[in-house]
């Protein structure tokens, strides 16, 4: 077995061994796990039920980690990816007013898109060609997006009439989330891998000793282990007629998926693939194709399954630093996610109060982006915009709309023509159109 193993994975000739394969996907599993629990909760605000959720995150994760694993044979897990939950839930669903099944049509089409130019060297020139300070923009944006979302769930912020406020202290589950948010930062700091999910669980723990309103914070099930039970009408959950009534309001928010996990995906994945020494050399200055199909197909595999769009996590890190270097730690992770399935009763017991920290969190490092922040002002002012109207109204979409128009209108100001290339003069008018048809809901 270990020689049939090392010559599939190539183990050997990447300098690994099997036991350092299975360490480095223990890590990166003790690090990602908490997208279980986190991914599901976010899910929910859909109208979805919550069980099914963790039993098609779990779906999700296990199919693209194997693709990208057996594939690609790299040492990177997918799952879903954090910014496109919150974007599936808020802006999808409940800002476009379009149904789940309708927005699972969004992630397919995206992961078809990112399919197709993975393969072609279209890729590469979008990526070369595409406004640098609109790709930080969106990073910062989703970032403040996430952030305010988790400080929502967890009562930090609450509505006010001058928009929000910050909750009561006299709230237990208040002041459980700001405890989670400061062990959660020093955890990160002090970069521990398993830090996120380890917060999730002392949060669930102190929520069932805390009661609240006469009930306990934290509801226990009976039992906290059951054989896993998957939604089958989750199953190539799509609604293609909804999605083409709505082709004007919905393109635009497709092609933002799409910009999205195109450009998180290439810089995860050449992050980690350097890291673990497999890029950036004179034999492979850059990944091989199929890394970045097998994430494009692993957004397509998810959605059939009834997820949001899979992608490779930034926690991969953690294991390239523990050595891992070939697709055996990638199946090790597989594996720890599909026997996750059959805690799922314990999963949907998890209160918001345990994950609101990890997303106010999550958004807190994507918007460590600003260190990035452009020193002339032309290019410095749309990201800032995107910032601003994300944090302000919470209206994702109207913020990259904002963003891009601003960019062009400095650029026909300054006289930049260069700047105004046919891609970012089309998705001027997508999101023109996107603003038109989304002032009439």
């Amino acid at each position: 077995m270990r020689a049939l193993l090392d010559r599939y994975f190539h183990i050997s000739g990447r300098r690994s061994t099997v036991r350092r394969e299975v360490i480095a996907g223990l890590t990166v599993f003790g690090a990602m796990a908490y997208i279980v629990a986190v991914n599901p909760a976010i899910l929910a605000a859909t109208g979805l039920d919550r069980h099914d959720m963790v039993l098609t995150t779990i779906a999700g994760a296990v199919a693209g980690t194997l693709i990208m694993g057996l594939w690609a044979r790299l040492p990177i897990a997918l799952a879903p990816a954090m910014s496109s939950n919150v974007l599936f839930a808020q802006v999808i669903v409940q800002q476009a007013h379009v149904g789940p099944r309708t927005a699972f049509t969004v992630v397919l089409f995206s992961g078809l898109c990112f399919t197709l130019l993975s393969l072609t060297r279209l890729r590469q020139k979008i990526s070369q060609g595409f406004p640098p300070s609109i790709i930080l923009g969106i990073q910062v944006a989703i970032g403040v997006f996430i952030a305010r979302v988790g400080l929502i769930s967890g009562g930090v912020a609450v509505p006010t009439p001058g928009g929000l406020g910050f909750g009561s202290l006299a709230d237990p589950r208040v002041l459980l989330v700001l405890g989670g948010i400061l062990v959660c930062a020093i955890l990160s700091v002090i970069r521990l891998p398993a830090g996120l999910l380890l917060t999730i669980l002392a949060l669930t723990i102190a929520g069932a000793m805390i009661s609240h309103d006469g009930q306990k914070i934290t509801r226990l099930p009976d039992h906290w282990m059951d054989w896993p039970h998957y939604p089958i009408h989750l199953l190539l959950p799509f609604d293609f007629s909804d999605f083409f009534a709505h082709i004007g309001l919905l393109l635009p928010i497709t092609l933002y998926v799409l910009l999205s996990d195109f450009f998180d995906a290439t810089g995860t994945l050449l992050s980690v693939a350097h890291r673990a020494g497999l890029c950036g050399t004179k034999e492979h200055p850059d990944l091989d194709r199929r890394a970045y199909a097998s994430d494009g197909a692993g957004s397509i595999v998810g959605a059939m399954l009834g997820t949001c769009t899979v992608s490779a996590y930034v926690e991969n890190l953690a294991g390239a630093e523990v050595g891992g270097r070939t697709g055996l730690s990638a199946l090790v992770v597989a594996v720890l996610f599909g026997l996750s399935s059959f805690l799922w009763p314990l999963i949907t017991s998890i209160p918001a109060i345990a994950t609101a920290p990890i997303l106010v969190l999550v958004g807190l490092n994507m918007m460590g982006g600003l260190a990035r922040l452009p020193s002339a002002q032309a290019e410095a002012l749309p990201p800032l915009c995107m910032l601003l109207i994300a944090g302000v109204t919470g209206n994702f979409m109207l913020s990259l709309a904002c963003g891009m128009l601003l960019y062009t209108g400095l650029a026909l100001a300054l006289r930049r023509f260069e700047q105004l290339t046919w891609t970012v003069l089309g998705l001027d008018a997508a999101f023109v159109c996107y603003m038109v048809l989304q002032s009439r809901f």
